[in-house]
Protein backbone atom coordinates (compact mmCIF):
# COMPACT_ATOMS: atom_id res chain seq x y z
CA UNK A 1 0.00 0.00 0.00
CA UNK A 2 1.24 3.17 -1.20
CA UNK A 3 1.28 5.84 1.95
CA UNK A 4 -2.16 8.28 1.80
CA UNK A 5 -2.06 11.97 2.95
CA UNK A 6 -5.01 14.61 2.91
CA UNK A 7 -3.73 18.30 2.43
CA UNK A 8 -6.03 21.19 3.25
CA UNK A 9 -5.43 24.44 2.33
CA UNK A 10 -6.69 28.16 2.33
CA UNK A 11 -5.61 31.43 0.55
CA UNK A 12 -6.28 34.40 -1.18
CA UNK A 13 -7.86 33.74 -4.22
CA UNK A 14 -5.69 33.81 -7.56
CA UNK A 15 -4.96 32.10 -11.06
CA UNK A 16 -2.69 29.06 -10.69
CA UNK A 17 -3.41 27.76 -7.25
CA UNK A 18 -4.68 24.37 -8.47
CA UNK A 19 -1.67 24.17 -10.86
CA UNK A 20 1.02 24.66 -8.88
CA UNK A 21 -0.44 22.16 -6.20
CA UNK A 22 -1.22 19.33 -8.41
CA UNK A 23 2.21 20.18 -10.32
CA UNK A 24 3.78 19.89 -7.05
CA UNK A 25 2.47 16.87 -6.44
CA UNK A 26 3.01 15.31 -9.77
CA UNK A 27 6.90 16.35 -9.21
CA UNK A 28 7.01 14.54 -6.29
CA UNK A 29 6.00 10.83 -7.34
CA UNK A 30 2.26 11.45 -5.81
CA UNK A 31 -0.85 10.32 -7.01
CA UNK A 32 -4.38 12.44 -6.38
CA UNK A 33 -7.25 10.34 -5.51
CA UNK A 34 -9.78 13.03 -4.84
CA UNK A 35 -9.74 16.67 -4.97
CA UNK A 36 -12.21 19.47 -3.87
CA UNK A 37 -12.01 23.06 -4.34
CA UNK A 38 -13.89 26.24 -3.95
CA UNK A 39 -13.81 30.07 -4.20
CA UNK A 40 -15.80 32.53 -2.33
CA UNK A 41 -16.32 35.49 -4.71
CA UNK A 42 -17.42 37.62 -1.71
CA UNK A 43 -14.46 36.87 0.71
CA UNK A 44 -12.27 37.15 -2.45
CA UNK A 45 -10.84 33.12 -0.41
CA UNK A 46 -9.78 29.87 -2.06
CA UNK A 47 -10.10 26.81 -0.29
CA UNK A 48 -9.12 23.17 -1.51
CA UNK A 49 -8.62 19.61 -0.34
CA UNK A 50 -6.76 16.75 -1.63
CA UNK A 51 -6.33 13.28 -1.29
CA UNK A 52 -3.60 11.74 -2.46
CA UNK A 53 -1.09 9.01 -2.04
CA UNK A 54 2.73 8.97 -2.73
CA UNK A 55 3.59 6.62 -5.15
CA UNK A 56 7.37 6.91 -5.27
CA UNK A 57 8.90 5.45 -2.15
CA UNK A 58 12.31 8.01 -2.10
CA UNK A 59 9.47 10.95 -1.14
CA UNK A 60 9.22 11.06 2.63
CA UNK A 61 6.39 12.77 5.00
CA UNK A 62 9.34 15.58 5.75
CA UNK A 63 10.51 16.11 2.84
CA UNK A 64 6.64 16.55 1.14
CA UNK A 65 6.15 19.03 4.17
CA UNK A 66 9.40 21.17 3.86
CA UNK A 67 8.76 21.46 -0.08
CA UNK A 68 5.06 22.31 0.69
CA UNK A 69 5.39 24.39 2.82
CA UNK A 70 8.24 26.70 0.60
CA UNK A 71 5.59 27.13 -1.57
CA UNK A 72 2.63 27.34 0.66
CA UNK A 73 5.01 30.86 1.83
CA UNK A 74 5.25 31.96 -1.33
CA UNK A 75 0.95 31.87 -2.06
CA UNK A 76 0.47 32.84 1.30
CA UNK A 77 -1.72 29.72 1.97
CA UNK A 78 -2.79 28.07 5.32
CA UNK A 79 -2.07 24.58 5.29
CA UNK A 80 -2.16 21.31 7.39
CA UNK A 81 -1.47 17.71 6.07
CA UNK A 82 -2.53 14.97 7.45
CA UNK A 83 -1.59 11.42 7.31
CA UNK A 84 -4.85 10.01 5.68
CA UNK A 85 -4.25 6.17 7.95
CA UNK A 86 -3.90 7.95 11.14
CA UNK A 87 -7.08 7.82 13.50
CA UNK A 88 -7.94 11.08 15.28
CA UNK A 89 -7.97 10.73 18.98
CA UNK A 90 -11.10 11.91 19.74
CA UNK A 91 -12.45 12.54 23.49
CA UNK A 92 -16.56 12.31 24.69
CA UNK A 93 -17.85 14.52 27.24
CA UNK A 94 -21.28 14.19 28.77
CA UNK A 95 -23.28 14.32 31.61
CA UNK A 96 -26.93 13.29 31.99
CA UNK A 97 -28.04 12.51 29.00
CA UNK A 98 -26.55 9.74 26.93
CA UNK A 99 -28.38 9.11 23.47
CA UNK A 100 -25.23 11.15 21.31
CA UNK A 101 -22.38 9.52 23.72
CA UNK A 102 -24.08 6.36 23.11
CA UNK A 103 -24.39 6.46 19.35
CA UNK A 104 -20.74 7.97 19.08
CA UNK A 105 -19.37 4.77 20.52
CA UNK A 106 -21.93 2.52 18.84
CA UNK A 107 -20.60 3.95 15.35
CA UNK A 108 -16.96 3.85 16.52
CA UNK A 109 -17.11 0.56 17.49
CA UNK A 110 -18.55 -0.82 14.07
CA UNK A 111 -15.82 1.12 12.36
CA UNK A 112 -18.15 3.48 10.81
CA UNK A 113 -16.75 6.49 12.35
CA UNK A 114 -12.64 6.42 11.84
CA UNK A 115 -11.13 7.59 15.45
CA UNK A 116 -9.72 6.33 18.65
CA UNK A 117 -11.57 7.15 21.69
CA UNK A 118 -9.06 7.00 24.74
CA UNK A 119 -11.05 8.85 27.21
CA UNK A 120 -14.69 9.62 27.73
CA UNK A 121 -15.39 12.31 30.92
CA UNK A 122 -18.30 14.25 32.60
CA UNK A 123 -19.47 15.83 35.79
CA UNK A 124 -21.58 12.70 36.60
CA UNK A 125 -20.72 9.12 37.08
CA UNK A 126 -24.31 7.87 34.93
CA UNK A 127 -22.48 6.38 31.91
CA UNK A 128 -19.39 4.75 33.70
CA UNK A 129 -20.85 1.56 33.24
CA UNK A 130 -21.22 2.17 29.40
CA UNK A 131 -17.77 3.51 29.19
CA UNK A 132 -16.36 -0.25 30.53
CA UNK A 133 -18.32 -1.93 28.07
CA UNK A 134 -16.52 -0.35 25.50
CA UNK A 135 -13.19 -1.02 28.03
CA UNK A 136 -12.42 3.17 27.38
CA UNK A 137 -11.13 5.22 30.61
CA UNK A 138 -14.32 6.95 32.25
CA UNK A 139 -13.05 10.20 34.18
CA UNK A 140 -15.45 11.48 36.90
CA UNK A 141 -14.97 15.45 37.27
CA UNK A 142 -17.62 16.62 39.44
CA UNK A 143 -18.45 20.24 39.41
CA UNK A 144 -20.86 21.50 42.18
CA UNK A 145 -23.90 23.38 41.14
CA UNK A 146 -23.10 26.78 41.88
CA UNK A 147 -19.61 26.21 42.26
CA UNK A 148 -17.05 29.51 42.63
CA UNK A 149 -15.32 30.39 39.54
CA UNK A 150 -12.37 28.94 41.40
CA UNK A 151 -13.67 25.21 41.26
CA UNK A 152 -14.35 25.79 37.94
CA UNK A 153 -11.45 26.26 36.43
CA UNK A 154 -9.62 23.77 38.82
CA UNK A 155 -12.26 21.22 37.23
CA UNK A 156 -11.59 22.65 33.20
CA UNK A 157 -7.74 22.07 33.95
CA UNK A 158 -8.33 18.55 35.09
CA UNK A 159 -9.90 18.37 31.67
CA UNK A 160 -7.16 20.13 29.38
CA UNK A 161 -4.50 17.49 31.60
CA UNK A 162 -6.17 14.49 30.26
CA UNK A 163 -6.52 16.07 26.75
CA UNK A 164 -2.83 16.78 27.35
CA UNK A 165 -1.90 13.42 28.14
CA UNK A 166 -3.77 11.41 25.90
CA UNK A 167 -2.80 13.72 22.78
CA UNK A 168 -6.75 14.69 21.97
CA UNK A 169 -7.10 15.59 18.84
CA UNK A 170 -10.95 16.51 18.61
CA UNK A 171 -13.38 16.96 22.19
CA UNK A 172 -17.27 16.54 21.43
CA UNK A 173 -19.52 17.27 23.87
CA UNK A 174 -22.12 15.16 23.33
CA UNK A 175 -24.44 16.65 25.62
CA UNK A 176 -22.37 18.05 27.79
CA UNK A 177 -24.04 20.36 30.30
CA UNK A 178 -21.89 23.02 31.20
CA UNK A 179 -20.56 26.48 29.87
CA UNK A 180 -17.12 26.19 29.14
CA UNK A 181 -15.10 29.42 30.66
CA UNK A 182 -13.33 31.49 27.72
CA UNK A 183 -10.50 30.74 28.94
CA UNK A 184 -11.18 27.18 28.45
CA UNK A 185 -12.87 27.79 24.92
CA UNK A 186 -9.26 29.87 23.40
CA UNK A 187 -7.40 26.28 24.78
CA UNK A 188 -10.33 24.01 22.82
CA UNK A 189 -10.40 26.59 19.88
CA UNK A 190 -10.74 25.02 16.49
CA UNK A 191 -11.17 21.14 18.02
CA UNK A 192 -14.33 21.19 20.43
CA UNK A 193 -17.51 20.29 18.95
CA UNK A 194 -20.80 20.62 20.74
CA UNK A 195 -24.45 19.84 19.63
CA UNK A 196 -27.51 21.53 20.73
CA UNK A 197 -31.36 21.79 19.42
CA UNK A 198 -31.78 24.59 16.65
CA UNK A 199 -34.58 26.38 17.99
CA UNK A 200 -32.15 28.59 19.69
CA UNK A 201 -32.38 31.77 20.86
CA UNK A 202 -36.13 30.73 21.56
CA UNK A 203 -36.64 27.73 23.95
CA UNK A 204 -33.80 28.06 26.42
CA UNK A 205 -32.99 26.58 29.17
CA UNK A 206 -34.71 23.23 30.37
CA UNK A 207 -37.19 20.80 28.86
CA UNK A 208 -36.66 22.24 24.94
CA UNK A 209 -38.97 20.40 22.82
CA UNK A 210 -41.71 20.70 25.67
CA UNK A 211 -41.67 24.96 25.13
CA UNK A 212 -41.45 24.12 21.68
CA UNK A 213 -44.32 21.69 21.71
CA UNK A 214 -46.49 25.01 23.34
CA UNK A 215 -45.81 26.74 20.68
CA UNK A 216 -46.87 24.32 18.07
CA UNK A 217 -43.43 24.04 16.49
CA UNK A 218 -43.37 22.22 12.93
CA UNK A 219 -39.73 22.09 12.88
CA UNK A 220 -37.32 20.31 15.31
CA UNK A 221 -33.82 20.29 14.01
CA UNK A 222 -30.04 20.12 15.42
CA UNK A 223 -26.88 22.13 15.20
CA UNK A 224 -23.33 21.22 15.43
CA UNK A 225 -20.74 23.82 15.83
CA UNK A 226 -17.30 24.80 16.64
CA UNK A 227 -17.23 25.85 20.32
CA UNK A 228 -16.33 29.38 20.98
CA UNK A 229 -16.50 32.29 23.89
CA UNK A 230 -19.74 33.11 22.10
CA UNK A 231 -22.07 30.52 23.91
CA UNK A 232 -23.35 28.27 21.09
CA UNK A 233 -22.62 30.51 18.09
CA UNK A 234 -19.29 28.87 17.06
CA UNK A 235 -18.89 28.25 13.14
CA UNK A 236 -21.78 25.97 12.26
CA UNK A 237 -20.65 22.79 10.76
CA UNK A 238 -23.61 21.06 10.33
CA UNK A 239 -27.81 20.29 10.32
CA UNK A 240 -30.64 18.74 10.09
CA UNK A 241 -34.26 19.57 10.80
CA UNK A 242 -37.58 16.58 10.85
CA UNK A 243 -40.82 17.79 10.60
CA UNK A 244 -43.29 17.24 13.18
CA UNK A 245 -47.22 18.07 13.74
CA UNK A 246 -49.73 18.62 16.00
CA UNK A 247 -50.63 15.13 16.59
CA UNK A 248 -46.81 14.43 18.66
CA UNK A 249 -47.09 15.07 22.07
CA UNK A 250 -43.71 16.74 24.01
CA UNK A 251 -42.40 12.94 24.51
CA UNK A 252 -42.20 12.62 20.97
CA UNK A 253 -40.83 15.84 20.05
CA UNK A 254 -38.02 14.86 22.36
CA UNK A 255 -37.57 11.46 21.44
CA UNK A 256 -37.39 13.08 17.36
CA UNK A 257 -34.95 15.40 18.46
CA UNK A 258 -32.56 13.25 19.81
CA UNK A 259 -32.61 11.47 16.75
CA UNK A 260 -31.59 14.31 14.92
CA UNK A 261 -29.06 15.59 17.27
CA UNK A 262 -26.87 12.13 16.92
CA UNK A 263 -27.30 12.32 13.45
CA UNK A 264 -25.79 15.55 13.14
CA UNK A 265 -23.36 15.15 15.58
CA UNK A 266 -22.00 11.86 14.29
CA UNK A 267 -21.39 13.89 11.09
CA UNK A 268 -19.93 16.83 11.95
CA UNK A 269 -17.56 14.51 14.02
CA UNK A 270 -17.24 12.41 10.99
CA UNK A 271 -16.05 15.97 8.84
CA UNK A 272 -13.47 17.01 11.28
CA UNK A 273 -11.77 13.47 11.43
CA UNK A 274 -11.57 13.00 7.83
CA UNK A 275 -10.09 16.79 7.50
CA UNK A 276 -13.12 18.08 5.61
CA UNK A 277 -13.77 21.42 7.80
CA UNK A 278 -11.95 24.61 6.52
CA UNK A 279 -12.67 27.33 8.69
CA UNK A 280 -13.89 30.63 6.51
CA UNK A 281 -14.32 33.72 9.04
CA UNK A 282 -17.46 32.87 11.41
CA UNK A 283 -18.29 30.28 8.51
CA UNK A 284 -17.25 26.80 7.33
CA UNK A 285 -16.04 25.13 4.53
CA UNK A 286 -17.32 21.29 4.52
CA UNK A 287 -15.96 19.16 1.45
CA UNK A 288 -18.32 16.24 1.82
Amino acid sequence: MHPEYILTLSCVDRRGIVQHVSGYLAEHGCNIIHSAQFGDQQAKLFFMRVHFAVEEPPTTEQALREGFAALAGDMGMNWQLHDAQKKPRVMLMVSKIGHCLNDLLFRYKSGLLPVEIPAIASNHTDFYQLAASYNIPFHHLPLATGAPESAKRAQEERVLEIVRSNDIDLIVLARYMQILSPEMCRALEGRAINIHHSFLPSFKGAKPYYQAHDRGVKLIGATAHFVTGDLDEGPIIEQDVERVDHAMDPATLTAIGRDVECVVLARAVKYFVEHRILLNGHKTVIFK
